[in-house]
């Protein structure tokens, strides 16, 4: 599942999936950023520092005595607990931990490895697959996990649109799906499907889910504990305030070694590091350049700044529609003018956005999918590239009837000056500092621009009610599900449905491209696919992609031991394509090595005496290695 940090959205496998759909939370919807703090006796946040979080953040209760709890703080809503409607980075993250997928990324290298599913096998003409479910799986309420359960959440999401809204791309073309026996899954496609060993879909215990009756509105939030059979359990969630979990002592893998997982709401991420510098929190990502310089000489702690699995996007609104053809919303109808996209993004200066914004801690933006997944990084070349060029710009509205007024103001067609709005995560610096530059920049244009930064970006965007908006997804391994939320299909059905696009891109070259993408199991020529669909994406002026931002994140190592990151060179810890770091996670003062398995499984343990990453040496890692993302699924 992707997942995506409101305008992913965001946005993560991380999967991480359109934007913000059902939102549980009244708050707002910002670019993930966690802590974590290891408490071992005392309660989890003392009176003063308790003030600095959000007004309404409220403590998680303290752990009993004894308890090693490590506490996530996170400034991006949970925006449902069901993981057939969640899209943001912290509740796919969340179900990352609680329910098992058919198959898992190995943290060393995101190649495909065993999840709850053994092994895998498709027929000669690969329309029907068969999976061996794992024996040793068991759902947190003692019940034995089936390939039953897997295939009753796959028929719900084919029978079911509510069941579809989060990852309906995986199981559209699934034609029949059936369990044989407790153990065989079988499988049937209508074509063949590329993303048959990446189906990043929580599988959910039918005992349970079946008793749903609306799944629209289900969101899972009220009946605690969850059931589940990842490495945590649910027990408790306050919307904007905290969730909290525990080990699954029975997970397959091995248990957590913390004895508690705390993830708890930040509206100030301010409040966050000072805490980790108080020693209250243990770890903390979505650091600023500041705040990473600050920690990077404090004792105690260190500083992770790795290539990340995000991108750092405009998106314009290209005429929110439905399926049905019903057009809503208030976009500015000059955006639908390809000559004005262009001449918007060519006053654009990607550098200055890196050097300035991110202070060098991210790749300038290219192509869609970022230079981690080095296999489909795109990018533009000669004519093509739309380099910053103000003067080029200038021409190009010029050339296309947008004359400027005796004010020095772009007038459009109907003579109104070309005034636009940008949607801004209140709480995301990044959104709040590129806003000024792109007021400065188009400015000189003769354009205006007004940056409007709000807590919740998801109503107005769901609506249609904007002209541009700052966006992000976290990438998958496999890009199927964050090329999926541009194609026509993820359009809502009616204007007031839900569904799967990001910005309400329908283009139906695009499309055509997906669609053979999707049926393509040569590796290069899918790839190539790939490639194509981002040149298209590029091409249509809807997406600028401005930078493919590091995970930029700092913990106490007088609090945790070793932590897996991923990939093993150079990796990140927060929203990985899997569960591997909060399940690897090992306090200082524990004795135990950090989870069950060996190496090619876990990726590398970041431990206290180990330089998790140099600057210089990432800068290095960049220039030659550009990676991709896509989430998240987050």
């Amino acid at each position: 599942m992707v997942t995506r940090i409101p305008p992913r959205t965001t946005r993560q496998p991380t999967r991480q999936r359109s934007r913000f759909r059902l939102l549980l939370a009244s708050g707002a919807a910002a670019t993930a950023m966690v802590a974590g703090s290891v408490v071992p006796l005392s309660p989890l946040l003392p009176e003063a520092p308790q003030a600095q979080a959000a007004p309404n953040a409220l403590n998680a209760p303290a752990a009993a005595d004894g308890k090693k709890v490590l506490t996530v703080a996170v400034d991006q809503s949970i925006d449902s607990l069901s993981p057939f409607l969640a899209q943001t980075l912290v509740a796919t993250s969340v179900h990352r931990l609680t329910y098992e997928y058919l198959t898992n990324y190995d943290a060393k290298d995101a190649r495909t490895v065993p999840g709850f599913a053994t092994e895998w096998t498709p027929s000669a003409d690969k329309l029907t697959w068969t999976f061996t479910i794992r024996g040793d799986s068991k759902w947190s309420d003692g019940k034995q996990a089936t390939a039953e359960d897997a295939a009753w959440t796959f028929n719900k999401m084919m029978t079911d649109p509510n069941a579809a809204t989060a990852n309906g791309s995986f199981t559209s073309n699934f034609k029949k799906v059936t369990a044989p026996d407790p153990t065989k899954l079988v499988i049937e496609l209508k074509k063949p499907q590329a993303t048959m060993t990446a189906l990043d879909v929580p599988i959910v215990p039918k005992h349970v889910w079946e008793k749903v009756g609306d799944f629209s509105k289900f969101n899972n939030d009220k009946k605690f504990p969850i059931v589940g059979n990842g490495p945590y359990v649910i027990e408790d969630f306050k919307v904007d305030q905290y969730l909290r979990l525990k080990p699954n002592k029975d997970f397959w893998r091995g248990a957590p070694k913390f004895d508690e997982l705390v993830f708890r709401y930040y509206k100030d991420k301010d409040a966050a590091v000072a805490a980790l510098q108080k020693g209250e929190v243990s770890f903390v990502s979505g650091l600023t350049p500041a705040q990473a310089a600050a920690l990077g000489s404090a004792d105690n702690i260190k500083v992770n700044d790795a290539p990340g699995r995000r991108f750092f996007a405009l998106a314009t609104n290209p005429g929110a529609k439905a399926k049905d053809g019903k057009a809503f919303g208030n976009g500015h109808k000059a955006l639908l003018d390809p000559d004005v996209r262009k001449a918007l993004f060519h006053a654009v200066d990607r550098k200055t956005i890196v050097d300035k914004v991110f202070q060098g801690h991210a790749v300038e933006g290219q192509g869609y999918i970022p230079p981690r997944f080095d296999s489909y990084f795109w990018q533009p070349s000669g004519s093509q590239k739309i380099d910053y060029d103000p003067a080029k710009a200038a021409t190009l509205l010029d050339d296309a009837g947008y004359e400027k007024n005796s004010s020095g103001k772009r007038v459009g067609k109907d003579g109104k000056p070309l005034d636009f709005r940008i949607l801004c995560h209140a709480t995301d610096p990044n959104d709040k500092a590129v806003g000024k530059y792109l007021q400065e920049w188009w400015g000189d244009l003769g354009i205006g621009l007004k940056v409007e930064c709000l807590d919740n970006v998801s109503d107005p965007w769901l609506a249609g009610n904007y002209d541009l908006a700052f966006d992000g997804w976290s990438v998958n391994p496999d890009p199927d599900y964050v090329l999926s939320i541009h194609t026509c299909d993820a359009l809502p059905a009616t204007a007031d449905a839900s569904g799967a696009t990001d910005n309400f891109i329908c283009d139906k070259k695009y499309d055509d491209l997906y669609a053979k993408q999707s049926v393509e199991y040569d590796t290069a020529k899918r790839t190539d696919l790939v490639k194509q669909i981002q040149s298209r994406l590029y091409d249509t002026g809807y997406m600028n992609v401005m930078a493919y931002p590091n995970a930029v994140e700092a913990y106490r190592t007088d609090q945790i031991k070793s932590i897996t990151t991923m990939p093993e060179a150079a990796g990140n810890i927060w929203g990985q394509d899997g569960y591997w770091s909060w399940w690897s996670a090992v306090p200082a003062d524990g004795t135990s090595e950090a989870g069950s398995e060996s190496g090619s499984s876990t990726g590398t343990m970041v431990g206290i005496g180990v330089a998790v990453v140099f600057v210089a040496a990432l800068g290095i890692f960049f220039v030659m290695r550009r990676r991709s993302t896509a989430e998240d699924r987050e």
